[in-house]
Formats: C-alpha cells, sequence, structure tokens
C-alpha cells in the first residue's frame, strides 16, 4: 500500500488566498517551515508568488528576494535538524527560480503553468531534482501529459515528475468534482499531487463563508485523495492531514 505523503505550505507572499502576509517574513517563513515539520510535513512547499484568481504577476527577480533569505535559513547548516532532512520544494513557473533554488538545496519543483515545463525538465535533470507538472483527465480535460512547448529533452524520463490536475484553476465546482474523481485514473499513470486545501470547491459545496471553518471539507478531500491512491496532498492544516491520514493507514491495515 503507498502511503501519502503530507506537503505543508509556506506562502511568503502579501497576496495568498487563504493566508497572504501572515509569513510574508523571512522570520515568519521559516518559523512557519519548522513547525510543520514538528507536526508531521514531510515536504516543505515554499511559494514566492500567489497564484490566487486576479492576482497580479511579479518578476522572477522579486519572487527570488522573497523565497532566498527562506531557504538559506532552512539550509542543513543553518536549520535545525528536523528541518533540515524534509525536502523543500519551491512552488514557481519561473526557471530562473527554479534554477537558484536547487543551488540552495530545494529538490522539488513544483510548477503549476504548462509553457515553461521544457525549461524545467532541462534544469530538474541536471540537478537530479523532482518536478511538479500540471495534468488533467476526464471530460472536457481528457489528454495524457500537457503539451509542453519548445523542445522536448531528451532527458526527460531520468526526471520523477509528479501530476497535479490543478484543482481550483480556472475551474467551477462541477468540474473540481470530476477532477477529483479523476484521480485513480491518474494514479495509474504516475504519482499524483493533490493541491485542494481552502480551495473554493469546500465552500461551494458546504456553504460555509467564515474563513477557517471549513477545516472538515478540505480533511474530507486529502482523505478521498489518498484513498484513490494520490501520493501526495498539499496542505495548509498539516497536523489535521497527518492525523486523519494516520488513522486512515491503521484502518486500512497499514502502521498507524
Amino acid at each position: 500500500m503507498t502511503t501519502c505523503k503530507v506537503m505543508g505550505i509556506v506562502n511568503v507572499t502579501p497576496d495568498s488566498f487563504s493566508d497572504g502576509g501572515k509569513f510574508n517574513s523571512p522570520e515568519e517563513a521559516i518559523r512557519r517551515a519548522r513547525n510543520l515539520a514538528a507536526e508531521g510535513a514531510e515536504i516543505i512547499d515554499i511559494g514566492g508568488e500567489s497564484t490566487r484568481p486576479g492576482a497580479v504577476p511579479i518578476t522572477w527577480e522579486e519572487e527570488w528576494s522573497r523565497i532566498e533569505p527562506v531557504l538559506r535559513g532552512l539550509s542543513p547548516s543553518v536549520s535545525s535538524t528536523l528541518v533540515g532532512t524534509v525536502p523543500i520544494s519551491v512552488d514557481t513557473y519561473h526557471p530562473e527560480t527554479a534554477e537558484r533554488a536547487l543551488s540552495l538545496g530545494a529538490s522539488i519543483i513544483n510548477c503549476v503553468y504548462e509553457e515553461p515545463i521544457a525549461d524545467m525538465i532541462r534544469i530538474c535533470a541536471k540537478n537530479n531534482a523532482e518536478l511538479v507538472i500540471p495534468c488533467r483527465l476526464g471530460g472536457e480535460f481528457k489528454g495524457t501529459v500537457p503539451k509542453i512547448k519548445g523542445t522536448v529533452p531528451a532527458d526527460m524520463g531520468t526526471v520523477p515528475l509528479y501530476l497535479d490536475p490543478m484543482i481550483g484553476f480556472g475551474t467551477t465546482r462541477e468540474e473540481d468534482l470530476e477532477i477529483l474523481q479523476t484521480i485513480p485514473e491518474l494514479a495509474r499513470m504516475g504519482r499524483v499531487l493533490i493541491g485542494a486545501s481552502r480551495k473554493r470547491i469546500v465552500k461551494r459545496l458546504t456553504g460555509e463563508k467564515v474563513p477557517g471553518k471549513d477545516l472538515a471539507g478540505n480533511l474530507t478531500i486529502a482523505v478521498w485523495a489518498a484513498l484513490n491512491g494520490a501520493s501526495v496532498v498539499r496542505v495548509h492544516d498539516v497536523r489535521e492531514t497527518v492525523q486523519a491520514l494516520k488513522v486512515l493507514s491503521a484502518l486500512r491495515g497499514g502502521v498507524a
């Protein structure tokens, strides 16, 4: 039985959808990452640019100015032993940021857009890193892997991939439900990463309008993803998600 890992989110941004500004300083972001590792996160995902609807794009230079001090503060030579053993992912679609992040110890690039994938594959292959790419199946999302613009490098097959169906990215409630129902099929193609934490689908399904009161809905999606073959769930509420997946593992005959 494959264990579903928990990826904890650290948004070093002033304008992210659910926690913009909370961890905007390097010190707060580093503290957040250490806390998530202590709560059981098996991967830490650091992002310097919001991808919420209506967000204004920023340059890679501005993104990197937010991320660099956090990565330096989390390096094994500086950080606690606990965080030093947890892989660091960087959420970026800028190849320039990706290359610099990997040079500072990140080992996963989380790319939410299709256009830079060919460049990201080259960078990850050179640095022995893993890569998260967008990939949707089912209904109007039929396809296998996204079209990769430019020349696809011959060493693409050497880069370990995670497939992210991109819940909440320009989708309706019905489309998000359809995407979640395609997880088993997607999991037959490769490792699946589900990032549904604090997305609007839970609010749309439940009618809950109070921020922070949708935890039960988010946990339900995490458990659903794990039951259907997802390899990673990307979440804000790490402690609660780790607890839920431990109980699920025990119920399925794994090790609690």
